[in-house]
């Protein structure tokens, strides 16, 4: 008997000791202020049977990922994840805070990302075993769940309302939104999408449930069955109908990054010698039959999409062409020879020849189409023939031409009938490309020299000659480095540069980029950190209180860290010099790009303004140290490679002196933004950039200046004539000749509504930036603004 006690306390210890063993903490309920570290050994939270897990998981040789997984599988499938687009590095930590919200912070502090505002309520965060991580109160109410916030995947147990979606990875292992997304739109048609990457708008319908006005929600219930049901919770359509049980099997339904839904399952037994994941159903039945009008099908340009034995897409090459990325094939391909001139078409003629592919098409890129019993041999002539002709398709006696980039390309057996001509090179190289036989010529050359060279004494001089050089380089390289200790500001990431630096990055300050009433910024190269490019603003009529309050200004500005923000990499304080050290922006300022020699897409400008909002949010609301702008105008929008809005000068305020004015009645801000408090000795508060965002998301909808007096007067101050235009409903004046804004007239009124709101004459009735993102996402709804008399244009 006492041997039986002894056995039962020893295993009750070790059962109590168990949980301490591992950086996992099994513990259902979270309380506030716990938080979780991302480390190499792994930090989760398990639920309680230990199926899920929430916490850290790190991606390839990159950041962590602050993710949902299966937690008693060897692949650690991910399931959520909540920074995507913004791994972050070791020592990054996710908190649950007492204000009722989960805060994931990069070492240095920066908020990377966060549950939402938060609510006092919550009293404990848990991760379920259904994979539902929850906030919850005290009689266990779910004030905020990661069901209600999907990435790509469904569980058992979720359900998806109108307006959700799961919108695709850009890859395997990239978890940022890709091209394709799975949606129960507001009117209740469930459909797979394609999206015009990289800004999150749709594109092209290539499945859908035709359930428009009746769809309510999309279920994925216990037994595995996928469906949707009306209101009343009747089912209208299955997705998946096939049942496995939830205790033998894990399930999910992702939306995959190649544009394929699947459903997914894997055993639980241990006896089970399919240890793997595999898929029972998925939509569409072919992905390769995606025809877009805009964009580029199923794969990347110039490719066609075969259709795989697992239902998924194989993206192709044709005959002379390449992949672009090998380890990005739905980046599409390109020509691996030099394209026809079209100076010299009728002489190149016998350069090129036509490559037959069968089973092959790329519908809806035909420029040319020939019908009345044309012959094949004169389809191939007028292709070769013709420099924009990059391929023809021949059948039936007609003749179809197409230029590049292809789109919509497929392989598919039902074009047998037709023949695909496809124009290369005749030596299907790269040859031909400009200099190759002045590279050959020099090349002989250079060997004749070196010949002569090594017979004579000459040699030995030369010799001499290129050593001297080396040296010379290697001590400037030497010296580079000896002068550039790399100072960095304590807790960020932020260089001291010296004057010296900066001066030699700048040719001498030779390049300018542009200028303003207290700073001009030159282009610069920094050569001793792999030729980066940076934007060097140098300031003058500042404060001038002394370094340490310059540093401390600019170490504000340092610790902000958003998509959305030209990034401040460093500064030079020395003497009368003060410079700040920004990031190159390649696409130059939003007022360039507007008003440049052709009007941008509107899909383009109002993605440009909701990417504007989300950074003017983070500045007032989100970032360590609240920064007012008091300057956002077209020319302080800037674009990086890929034209996402980045807003820079933000911060600067604090550096200049007191009375330094833009405008003659000495205040700051830029003719046309002021809000009307500048001009009423006011408290400046928030509310000034977001009168100046609603003018500028006005000169976005209409694509002209916020003053012009050549408009007339009824029209010359853009905010009164937007409203007028919105009072007697005639918004179609303000987006006249464009006819993507045209075909969207309901998004065109909501944008003009928002800017209306954000340009009242009392900074009270004005939106917060956060309510401003939010009208602009549609998460709420946008009531309708005041009258005219409740708001003035600025001057």
């Amino acid at each position: 008997m006492a041997l039986q006690l002894s056995y039962l306390l020893s295993l009750l210890l070790l059962v109590l000791l168990l949980p301490y063993s591992t950086t996992a903490q099994t513990s259902s309920n979270q309380s506030l202020d716990s938080s979780l570290t991302a480390q190499e050994k792994g930090s989760y939270w398990a639920s309680p049977f230990g199926d899920f897990a929430f916490g850290f998981q790190k991606i390839g040789n990159g950041g962590y990922l602050l993710a949902i997984w299966f937690n008693k599988i060897p692949e650690k499938t991910i399931v959520w994840s909540a920074n995507g687009d913004n791994l972050v590095p070791t020592g990054s930590k996710v908190v649950l805070t007492k204000g009722g919200q989960l805060v994931l912070s990069d070492p240095t502090g920066t908020k990377i990302w966060n549950s939402g505002s938060g609510d006092l309520r919550v009293v404990y965060a848990a991760m379920l075993d259904t994979g539902n991580f929850v906030l919850a109160s005290q009689d266990g109410s779910h004030l905020w769940q990661s069901f209600d916030h999907p990435t790509n995947t469904m569980l058992p147990t979720q359900k998806m309302g109108l307006g959700e979606k799961l919108v695709a990875h850009y890859s395997e292992n990239n978890y940022s939104n890709g091209r394709f997304q799975f949606a129960l739109q507001a009117d209740g048609n469930l459909l797979l999408q394609t999206l015009a990457y990289p800004i999150d708008w749709s594109n092209t319908a290539y499945w859908l449930s035709g359930t428009i006005d009746s769809g309510f929600q999309v279920v994925f219930n216990e037994s595995g069955s996928i469906y949707l049901t009306t209101t009343n919770g009747s089912i209208l359509m299955t997705v998946s109908s096939k049942s496995f049980s939830k205790q033998d099997y894990y399930q999910r339904a992702v939306m995959e990054y190649d544009g394929v839904l699947i459903h997914y399952v894997y055993p639980k037994s241990s006896t089970n010698t399919s240890k793997a994941w595999t898929w029972s159903i998925l939509l569409p039945p072919n992905i390769c039959k995606i025809e877009e009008n805009i964009g580029s099908g199923a794969c990347g340009f110039n490719s066609y999409c075969e259709l795989g034995e697992n239902g998924r897409p194989n993206c192709r090459c044709p005959t002379g062409y390449t992949l672009i990325d090998p380890n990005d094939v739905m980046k599409g391909c390109r020509q691996n020879f030099l394209p026809q001139s079209c100076d010299e078409a009728s002489s190149e003629t016998d350069q090129f020849d036509l490559s037959e592919m069968e089973s092959v098409n790329w519908p809806l890129t035909d420029y040319g189409h020939y019908g009345g019993g044309v012959t094949e041999d004169w389809c191939r002539e007028a292709c070769l023939g013709d420099c924009f002709c990059a391929m023809a398709v021949f059948g039936g006696g007609q003749c179809w031409k197409k230029k590049i980039p292809l789109s919509n390309g497929f392989k598919d057996p039902i074009n047998a009938g037709t023949k695909v001509l496809i124009k290369i090179r005749r030596d299907n190289s790269t040859s031909k490309l400009p200099g190759a036989d002045l590279k050959k010529k020099n090349l002989s050359t250079m060997r004749l020299i070196l010949s002569v060279l090594l017979s004579s004494s000459m040699f030995l001089n030369l010799l001499f000659l290129l050593a001297a050089f080396l040296l010379a380089f290697r001590f400037k390289y030497w010296k580079l480095k000896a002068r550039n200790p790399y100072l960095v500001m304590p807790g960020m990431n932020l260089r001291s540069y010296t004057f010296e630096e900066l001066t030699e990055a700048t040719n001498g300050f030779r390049e300018e980029l542009g200028r303003g009433a207290f700073a001009k910024v030159y282009k610069g190269v920094l050569e001793y950190e792999d030729r980066k490019l940076v934007a060097v603003k140098r300031l003058n009529n500042m404060e001038r209180e002394g370094d340490m309050e310059f540093k401390a200004e600019v170490s504000a500005i340092g610790r902000t860290n958003h998509r959305n923000l030209v990034q401040l990499l460093g500064f030079c304080n020395e003497g009368e010099h003060r410079l700040l050290v920004y990031e190159f922006m390649s696409n130059g300022s939003l007022a360039s790009f507007l008003f440049g020699d052709s009007r941008p897409y509107w899909y383009q400008r109002i993605q440009i303004a909701l990417e504007t909002a989300r950074g003017l949010f983070y500045l007032h609301e989100e970032c360590s140290t609240q920064i007012i702008h008091c300057d956002i105008k077209l020319q302080n929008i800037l674009l990086d490679d890929s034209f996402s809005a980045r807003i820079s000068d933000f911060g600067l305020a604090k550096l200049l002196k007191t009375d330094q004015t833009r405008t003659t009645t000495r205040i700051r801000g830029t003719k046309g933004y002021v809000a009307p408090e500048w001009f009423k000795n006011m408290p400046v508060t928030i509310k000034v950039d977001v009168y100046s965002f609603g003018i500028l998301l006005l000169e976005l909808i209409c694509c002209r200046k916020s003053f012009e007096e050549a408009k007339g007067d009824d029209q010359m101050i853009l905010a009164d004539w937007a409203y007028d235009c919105y009072k007697y409903k005639k918004l179609d004046l303000l987006v006249e000749n464009d006819e993507e804004a045209t075909n969207d007239m309901k998004r065109v009124e909501k944008y003009v509504m928002i800017a209306i709101w954000c340009i009242q004459e009392d900074p009270s009735l004005r939106p917060t930036m956060k309510k401003v993102v939010q009208m602009m996402e549609g998460s709420i709804e946008v009531s309708v603004p005041p009258g005219s008399s409740s708001f003035i244009s600025s001057m």
